[in-house]
This record gives C-alpha cells, sequence and structure tokens, in this order.
C-alpha cells in the first residue's frame, strides 16, 4: 500500500512539473541579402519566433488596438501599397479624424535607428506606442488595449503559444508587434536582381539608375534607398499644418523644416509622397527636384546644385525608380490579413 501511494504521488509531482514545462518555441530569422549591413535592431533582447511573429500579425490586422474598434495599424499600412496608404494625403484615425503627416512605409525597419518623419521614435518595441496613443489615430492607452486583451480567449492562447506565459502584459504586446513589423523585408525587386546578376536593366532603366547614381544615391543610399537621416528637401511650408520637421523634436533651429529621408523602395506603389503627402506621381516628386526647389537656410547641401533633368532624363530616372519594386514583399502570403 505504502508502494502505491509513494508511486502515486511521484507521478503527481512529474504531471504538475510537466505542465509547468515552457512551451517549446519554433525560432525564426531574418535572412540579411548579400551585402548589406548589419541591422540595427536588437535580436537578443527580441529572439524572434514562428509563435511571436504570428501574434504580432494578428495583433496588427486587429482593430482591437484602437479606442473604438475601427482602425488597425494595417488600416494605414496596407500591404499591397508597400505597407502605407494611398487614397489620402494625410493619415486618417478613428471618427474620421485626420493626422498630420503621410503615413510612412514599413519596410526593412531592422535597419532603421529612428523612426517615424522627425525621428520622434528611437525603438521599433516603442513605434506602435505612437499611433495607439494619438488622438487622431487611435485613441487608445496601452493600458486599455492589454485590459482588452487580457479578456480575449484567442490572444489568452496566442500570448501563451508565444511567450511561454499565461501573462498579458504591454510590454509583451509590443515585442510581438515588433517581431511581425522586423521581418517585413523587401530585397527581391529587379533592381536587386539586377545587383546579383540574374537580371540585366533595359537601356531607359540603365541611364535612370546612372542618373540616380549621380543626382539621388547621396541620400537614398543603397541597398537600402535611405540614409536613416534628415533633411530639408527644398518644400514650400505647408502653412495650415505649419509642421517643422524635426525641430519639434529637438527644439534646434538647425533641424527647421528636416524629414526622415524615407526609403524609395516599392516607390511605384507608395503614393502619395513626401511628409504632407503633396505629390501624386513619381513625376511630380521629380520635377519638384529638378526645378522646385525652394532655398533656405538649412536646405540639405546635396540639393543646392540643379539637377538640369531633361525631359527624356526624367522618364529615365523614373523608369529606373520603378525597378525598386517587389512584387514578391507586396504579395508576400505570411504578410497578409491572417486566416482565422
Amino acid at each position: 500500500m505504502k508502494k502505491i501511494i509513494v508511486y502515486i504521488f511521484f507521478s503527481f509531482v512529474i504531471i504538475i512539473s510537466l505542465a509547468f514545462v515552457k512551451k517549446k518555441l519554433t525560432p525564426i530569422y531574418l535572412d540579411i541579402p548579400k551585402g548589406w549591413s548589419k541591422p540595427n535592431y536588437d535580436f537578443k533582447n527580441n529572439p524572434l519566433t514562428e509563435e511571436g511573429f504570428q501574434l504580432g500579425r494578428q495583433l496588427f490586422y486587429d482593430p482591437i488596438l484602437s479606442k473604438d474598434g475601427t482602425i488597425s495599424c494595417a488600416s494605414c499600412h496596407l500591404q499591397a501599397t508597400g505597407f502605407t496608404h494611398v487614397d489620402h494625403a494625410l493619415s486618417h484615425g478613428i471618427e474620421g479624424k485626420i493626422g498630420t503627416r503621410n503615413t510612412l512605409t514599413l519596410q526593412n525597419l531592422a535597419w532603421s535607428k529612428n523612426f517615424m518623419w522627425d525621428g520622434g521614435v528611437n525603438h521599433l518595441e516603442m513605434q506602435p506606442l505612437a499611433p495607439i496613443t494619438s488622438p487622431v489615430e487611435m485613441d487608445e492607452t496601452l493600458l486599455n488595449v492589454v485590459s482588452k486583451l487580457q479578456k480575449s480567449k484567442k490572444y489568452q492562447l496566442l500570448f501563451s503559444n508565444a511567450f511561454a506565459s499565461n501573462q498579458i502584459t504591454g510590454q509583451l504586446t509590443l515585442k510581438a508587434l515588433s517581431q511581425f513589423l522586423v521581418m517585413l523585408k523587401t530585397s527581391n525587386s529587379k533592381y536587386d536582381k539586377v545587383m546579383r546578376k540574374e537580371e540585366l536593366f533595359t537601356e531607359m532603366e540603365k541611364k535612370g539608375y546612372n542618373l540616380f547614381k549621380t543626382n539621388c544615391a547621396s541620400c537614398h543610399q543603397e541597398p537600402l534607398f535611405s540614409s536613416d537621416k534628415y533633411e530639408n528637401n527644398g518644400l514650400e511650408i505647408d502653412t495650415t499644418l505649419n509642421d517643422f520637421g524635426r525641430m519639434k523634436i529637438t527644439q534646434d533651429p538647425k533641424d527647421y523644416l528636416l524629414f526622415k529621408v524615407p526609403t524609395l523602395r516599392n516607390i511605384k506603389f507608395t503614393f502619395p509622397y513626401m511628409h504632407d503627402g503633396r505629390f501624386k506621381s513619381i513625376n511630380e516628386v521629380i520635377k519638384h527636384y529638378n526645378s522646385g526647389i525652394i532655398t533656405n537656410k538649412t536646405l540639405s547641401k546635396q540639393l543646392l546644385k540643379p539637377m538640369n533633368l531633361s525631359d527624356n532624363d526624367r522618364t529615365d530616372l523614373e523608369g529606373f525608380l520603378k525597378t525598386l519594386t517587389d512584387n514578391d514583399f507586396l504579395f508576400d502570403k505570411r504578410f497578409s490579413y491572417p486566416k482565422e
């Protein structure tokens, strides 16, 4: 009898112990293309897993993050348009509220040091807080988001799977979103295939590429086609918005009208352009740099010399920019709306 009791006791201990063994997670990795620099994102503090990625994907597409349950991250960041919006110049929020800036694309974020047009956020895990708490976007608090997630059986399971914990916290919510966002890598456009010697540019694209290297590459540096810096690109200030750019963050007059240099990848689909969405076409953008620059004290020194492009030059340059389209990225089902 004593042996039976001992056996039952140890069996109970084993069962309880197994119940507390952490679930095995499935590691995933961000593939770094040959010739690209090392990412800035710290993967050690937030190791990527399939479970964390899928949780972040669910959160990205779920309007539960907004105050009234009508706006999700994907509302302003559509995959087919390079994870930005195209139907209006400025971002839209709950109750039809209108923001003050055009939505930036979400591409190759692992290589970014700062985020937003003015660099107001310096860590990817903190980036979602800006739209979540903005009164003209999601108008919510992280505390309320967590409260809603805690009441959801679906998210209880997803968080448990992703972090081997029954707790749902703000920190884990932001980490999950980051795991999805950091995987949004685009590196398989025609340009990339030409660089890998898998394809060739047409004569027009080749001429456009040479024009790009001469006139644009100092700010839009290959292969990311951004410098992750802030520049004054000679736009006349919109007096209805009075957006002074990075100076809003630093309070330094030297940062007057300086905005983040955006990536040009998938530019064919990421219109409208500029921080206020004032240009609807690539041709308008090229015309601005060719002949529409407003000179002032903080104008980027790279723009002091006129481009003087002919009509044919502008056509060739636009032809090259369209080679930055990565259809694999724009239609990758792993980044699309998750099926239940």
